[in-house]
């Protein structure tokens, strides 16, 4: 009676590890299916977009015209 339980139990891991390898087998080629369509979707998102060298300006530009007008509102303010 014990050497069949021995022998089910070897042959239960045996399973075991034939589920666990096909199981890591699969995991890897969705993870690298996955990966493909991330680098996929990142390229397609990265196809219609800018340096940033004209919001740099525009930033630029718009601190120049804070800080003019804030010199105005205070030589206005002062010289009243």
């Amino acid at each position: 009676m014990y050497m069949g339980i021995i022998v089910n139990q070897d042959d239960r891991t045996e399973l075991q590890k034939r589920l666990a390898a096909e199981l890591q087998e699969r995991a890897k080629k969705k993870q690298e299916s996955e990966a493909q369509t991330d680098s996929t979707k990142d390229s397609a998102m990265l196809k219609n977009t800018s340096e940033g060298i004209n919001f740099g300006w525009i930033a630029v530009i718009a601190a120049i015209i804070l800080i003019c007008g804030a010199i105005w509102l205070t030589t206005t303010l002062v010289g009243k």
